[in-house]
C-alpha cells in the first residue's frame, strides 16, 4: 500500500508539471532573448521569460507549502490513529487519499484507492452521496458519524476535520474486504437494510448477474422473499430459477443468499462458499443420502454428519416416512413447502424448519435442504397448545362434574329417603350406608376434577396457617409413616390468609404424600412458612407475581428429585412419574387448581438428589376478620307436620326434582314444581298465588336461574331464593350479587342440607 507515512512527499519531492513547465518556458524565453539582434524583441522576450520564471517559482513555493501541509496532516493523523484497530484514512480537500493506517492497509490488502470513493465502494452501495453529505457536515461542524450496513455486517463510519483542509475517516466494524475471502466460491448475495432496501451486492452477485437493478422487485420474480423457498432472478436472457436463503445480519438487516437450482451443471461447485454461509444447508441425493453439509447445519443438528448418513437419522417427526417426502421433492411432486421437524439429538430439544429444493448437478438431481432454527417458535407454540389443552380439559371437567353432581344428588338424595324408613337393625341398612358413602367418595372425585379446572366451590374464611397446620399435623404424621420425619417451622409474625380450610388441607396432604413417595429410604420433610413482601412484580416460570404481601409455604423433601425435562409438566392433569397403579396424575394438578383459584402461585424446583421444594405464595389478608354470627339453631318441624311455607322448585333434571320435592314435602312444605324457567314464570302469573321461597337450578335450557328469578322478583320482591347448581358459585357470582335474599347450595346436597337451607331462608 503506497499511502502510508513514508510515502508522503517531503523536501525532496518531485516538482509538479506546472512548476516544470513554467521554469522551462522562462529559461527558453531568456535564451531566445540573448540570441535576438533586435533590442525591442529581446526586451519583450526577457520580460516574458522573467514572468514565466516568476510563475514557476511561485508554483514551486505553493507546492512545497501543500506538501508541508500534507506532511503535517499525516504526522498529526499518524500520532492519533496509526495503532487504531479500525481502518483510518486521511484525505485532502479533494478526497484524495494521502494516508492510511495499518488496519486500513490490512483491510484493503492489495487495493490502492486513489480517492475515498475508490476505498469505500466495495463496502456499501452508492457511497458517493453518503460521503459527500458527511464531508459537508464535517467541514461545517467539525465531525460527522453514520451507521452503515456492509456485507460483513453493521459498521460505523466517522469523519473528523484535521487542519484546514484535511479529513480523517474512520471505518469500524468491518472485518474483511467484501469479495476477497472465498473469492470465486462465495454464493451470490445481497444485503438488505431494515427497510428492505438493497444496500450491497457482493462480487459474486455482480459477476453472475451483471444487469442487476437496484430494487428487489426488479431482481426477484416472487415477493416477498421466503426462506428456503424456490424463486427466480430476472435476467436479460430470461428468468434463472434459484433457491433463496435468508440470514439475520443484525440490527434489523438481512442477508439474501442465492443458490441456483437449474442450469448449473456446467458451473463449478459453490459448496466452498456454502461452508461458511451463516445459513444451515445440506446437500443430498434423491434418496436422502447426505452428500455435503455446512458448518451452520452441523452446529444446528449437533452432529458431525459423517459420510453415509441419511436425513432420517438427523431429523424426525414428519408423521410419515421421510424417504417419501424426499422422493416427492426430488421428482417435483407434491406441495413444496417447509416442514417442521425435530433434530434427533440427546443434548437438547431442537426443532428445525426444513425446505427441500431440487437442482441439477453434473446431470444428476440433488436436493438442497435449507434449514432454520425454530426451537423458540415451537416452544411458544407448545406453551399455547398446553394452555388450550388445559382450558379444554377444564371445560370438559366442569361439564362432566355438573352432570355427575346431578346424578350424585339423585343417588344420595334417594338414599337419604330410604334411610329415613330403615333403622340400624334393618338388614338393608348396611347396604344403604355403603351406597351413601360411595356417593360421597364420588362427590370427592368430582371435586378433584373441578379443582384443576378452578371451578370448585370454595368456602373462604380468614385463616392463620399455623393453626391450620397444627390441626393437620397428626394426620400428616400418620401419612408419612415411621421412616420419615416431619418438621414444621413457622414465621412468628405470619400474616393471615383468606382461603378454604378444607381445600388448603387437601393441598398440604397432596404435597406431603408426594414428598413421602419420593423418599423410599426415609428422610425428612420440612414445612416452612414465612411472610414475604414483594416491592416489585416477580417473574418466575412464565408467571408474574404482582407486588404485595404474601405468605410463603414451602414443602421440601430429600427425595430423588424431578428431572429437568419433566419439571414443567408436573402440574398437568393425568401426568405422573409414578408406575402404573401408584398414582392418578391428579394430585399436583388439583394442588395447582386450588392454589390458583385462591389467588396464589405455586412453583417447583428440584436439585436432583438434593430433593424437591414446592413453594406456595398465598396473598396475605390485610382486612380485619369479620366475626361471623353463630349459625341459627334451626329446629326442623316433625315429620308429617304441615309447615307454613310454599316452595316453588324449578329443576330441569327430573330425578333431582323428584328427590327434592319429596324431601321438602316430607318436612311439611307445600311444593310447586316446574321443569324450566318459562313454566315457573307461567305458574307465577297467578297474582293470588303465594310463594315464600324459590328453589332454582342455575343452569337450565332457555332462561337460566338468575334471569327468571330477577324477572319474578319484580312483582314478588320479598320472596327468598335458594340457588342450586353442580357448577361453582363463582360461575354466576356477579348475577347472584344482584339478587337480594338469595343463598347458594352446591350439588350434590343431602336431604338435610336442602331442608335446613330452606328453613333458614324462611326464618
Amino acid at each position: 500500500m503506497s499511502h502510508n507515512l513514508s510515502s508522503v512527499p517531503g523536501r525532496s519531492g518531485l516538482r509538479s508539471p506546472a512548476v516544470s513547465f513554467a521554469l522551462a518556458s522562462g529559461t527558453a524565453l531568456l535564451l531566445g532573448a540573448a540570441m535576438m539582434t533586435d533590442p525591442l524583441t529581446a526586451l519583450v522576450l526577457i520580460g516574458l521569460g522573467a514572468l514565466s520564471s516568476f510563475l514557476g517559482l511561485w508554483f514551486f513555493v505553493r507546492d512545497r507549502r501543500i506538501v508541508s501541509q500534507r506532511k503535517g496532516l499525516v504526522l498529526a493523523a499518524a500520532q492519533m490513529v496509526d495503532a487504531d484497530p479500525a481502518a483510518c484514512l486521511v484525505t485532502d480537500r479533494h478526497t484524495m487519499v494521502i494516508y492510511s493506517n495499518a488496519a486500513a492497509r490490512d483491510l484493503l490488502k492489495e487495493e490502492e484507492p486513489k480517492t475515498l470513493l475508490d476505498a469505500f465502494s466495495p463496502f456499501f452501495a452508492d457511497p458517493a452521496a453518503a460521503l459527500f453529505q458527511m464531508q459537508s457536515r464535517a467541514r461545517a461542524d467539525g465531525d460527522a458519524v453514520e451507521e452503515i450496513i456492509t456485507q460483513d455486517g453493521p459498521a460505523r463510519l466517522s469523519v473528523h476535520r484535521v487542519g484546514a483542509d484535511g479529513l480523517l475517516w474512520r471505518l469500524s466494524g468491518v472485518r474483511q474486504m467484501p469479495g476477497k475471502v472465498q473469492a470465486g466460491g462465495a454464493l451470490p448475495a445481497l444485503r438488505l437494510d431494515p427497510a428492505g432496501e438493497i444496500v450491497h451486492a457482493n462480487a459474486s452477485m455482480r459477476d453472475r448477474f451483471p444487469d442487476l437493478t437496484s430494487t428487489l422487485d426488479g431482481i426477484f420474480v416472487d415477493l416477498p422473499l421466503m426462506h428456503g423457498q424456490p424463486n427466480a432472478i430476472r435476467t436479460a436472457g430470461g428468468d434463472v430459477p434459484c433457491l433463496v436463503a435468508l440470514g439475520d445480519a443484525g440490527e434489523g438487516a438481512q442477508d439474501v443468499h442465492v443458490i441456483e437450482t437449474a442450469g448449473t451443471s456446467d458451473r463449478p461447485s459453490d459448496w466452498a462458499g456454502i461452508e461458511a454461509l451463516p445459513v444451515p444447508l445440506l446437500k443430498m441425493d434423491a434418496t436422502g443420502l447426505i452428500l455435503a453439509s455446512n458448518r451452520e447445519a452441523r452446529g444446528l443438528l449437533r452432529s458431525d454428519i459423517p459420510h453415509g448418513m441419511r436425513l432420517p437419522e438427523l431429523v424426525e417427526g414428519l408423521g410419515r416416512p421421510l424417504s417419501d417426502w424426499v422422493e416427492q421433492a426430488a421428482q417435483g411432486r407434491g406441495a413444496n413447502h417447509p416442514e417442521f421437524l425435530r433434530a434427533s439429538c440427546d443434548e437438547a430439544e431442537t426443532f428445525v424448519q426444513v425446505a427441500l429444493s431440487p437442482m441439477v448437478e453434473a446431470g444428476e438431481t440433488v436436493l438442497i435442504a435449507v434449514m432454520s432454527d425454530v426451537t423458540e417458535l415451537k416452544t411458544l407454540e407448545a406453551q399455547f397448545v398446553q394452555s388450550q389443552k388445559m382450558q379444554a380439559i377444564g371445560q370438559l371437567a366442569g361439564g362432566v362434574a355438573h352432570d355427575f353432581n346431578n346424578l350424585l344428588t339423585a343417588i344420595s338424595g334417594h338414599c337419604d329417603l330410604l334411610l329415613l324408613r330403615h333403622d340400624q337393625g334393618d338388614p338393608d341398612y348396611g347396604d344403604l350406608i355403603q351406597i351413601n358413602q360411595n356417593a360421597n367418595r364420588a362427590a370427592s372425585l368430582v371435586g378433584q376434577l373441578l379443582a384443576f379446572s378452578r371451578k370448585q366451590n370454595l368456602r373462604l374464611e380468614v385463616l392463620d396457617i399455623r393453626d391450620t397446620m397444627s390441626d393437620l399435623t397428626h394426620l400428616l404424621n400418620r401419612l408419612v409413616g415411621e421412616k420419615i420425619t416431619l418438621s414444621l417451622s413457622h414465621d412468628p409474625g405470619l400474616q393471615p390468609i383468606r382461603a378454604d380450610k378444607r381445600q388448603l388441607e387437601q393441598v398440604m396432604m397432596n404435597l406431603v404424600v408426594n414428598a413421602r413417595d419420593a423418599m423410599a429410604n426415609g428422610g425428612e420433610i420440612r414445612i416452612e412458612t414465612e411472610s414475604m413482601t414483594l416491592a416489585a412484580p416477580l417473574e418466575r416460570d412464565r408467571a408474574i407475581v404482582p407486588a404485595g404481601d404474601y405468605v410463603a409455604v414451602k414443602v421440601h423433601d430429600e427425595g430423588t428429585g424431578i428431572a429437568p425435562d419433566k419439571l414443567p409438566k408436573i402440574f398437568e392433569p393425568f401426568y405422573t412419574t409414578k408406575r402404573v397403579g401408584e398414582g392418578t396424575g391428579l394430585g399436583l394438578s388439583t394442588v395447582y387448581g386450588i392454589v390458583k383459584q385462591t389467588g396464589g402461585f405455586i412453583f417447583a424446583e428440584s436439585a436432583g438428589e438434593g430433593g424437591t421444594t414446592f413453594t406456595m405464595l398465598l396473598p396475605a389478608y390485610d382486612k380485619p376478620a369479620l366475626k361471623s354470627d353463630p349459625a341459627p339453631d334451626v329446629t326442623l318441624p316433625p315429620m308429617g307436620k304441615s309447615a307454613d311455607g310454599v316452595v316453588l322448585l324449578v329443576e330441569d333434571e327430573a330425578p333431582v326434582r323428584a328427590f327434592a320435592s319429596r324431601a321438602l314435602r316430607m318436612r311439611g312444605y307445600t311444593v310447586l314444581e316446574a321443569d324450566c324457567a318459562e313454566a315457573a314464570l307461567e305458574t307465577l302469573s297467578d297474582p293470588d298465588l303465594q310463594v315464600d321461597v324459590f328453589v332454582s337450578d342455575v343452569i337450565m335450557p332457555g332462561l337460566d336461574g338468575p334471569s327468571w328469578v330477577r324477572e319474578a322478583l319484580k312483582t314478588r320482591p320479598k320472596t327468598r331464593v335458594v340457588f342450586v347448581s353442580g357448577y361453582a358459585e363463582d360461575a354466576f357470582g356477579d348475577a347472584n350479587e344482584a339478587i337480594p335474599n338469595s343463598v347458594f347450595l352446591p350439588k350434590p346436597f343431602s336431604l338435610n342440607d336442602l331442608t335446613v337451607t330452606v328453613e333458614q331462608q324462611l326464618c
